[in-house]
């Protein structure tokens, strides 16, 4: 997985994380164990009874280990969602 991700520094990326979280930002590096570092990052908050919630975070580091889906955004189809009309149930944690 780590040579795949070479093509997606400096590229905005989504990254759902295996307790169900969601987080956006600038790829900036990575290592051989997946940790990912994420720049100019937010998380994506959903929720059923209100629109997504973006909480601002920064430079950002996710653990390798709690990595489950990484892929490229596109910044363009991204800037015309509308975030506060979308409800959605949050994601649900992988279970091992």
């Amino acid at each position: 997985m780590a040579s795949g991700l070479e093509s997606y520094v400096n590229h905005t990326v989504s990254i759902i994380t295996a307790d169900g979280r969601n987080f956006i930002g600038t790829l900036k590096g990575f290592d051989q164990t997946i940790n990912l570092i994420l720049d100019e990052s937010h998380e994506r908050v959903y929720s059923l009874s209100q629109g997504v919630e973006q909480v601002v975070l920064g430079l950002h580091i996710i653990r390798g280990d709690n990595v489950a889906i990484v892929g490229e955004l596109d910044d363009g189809m991204d800037s015309r969602l509308d975030l506060g009309s979308i409800r959605a149930e949050p994601i649900t944690s992988v279970a091992h």
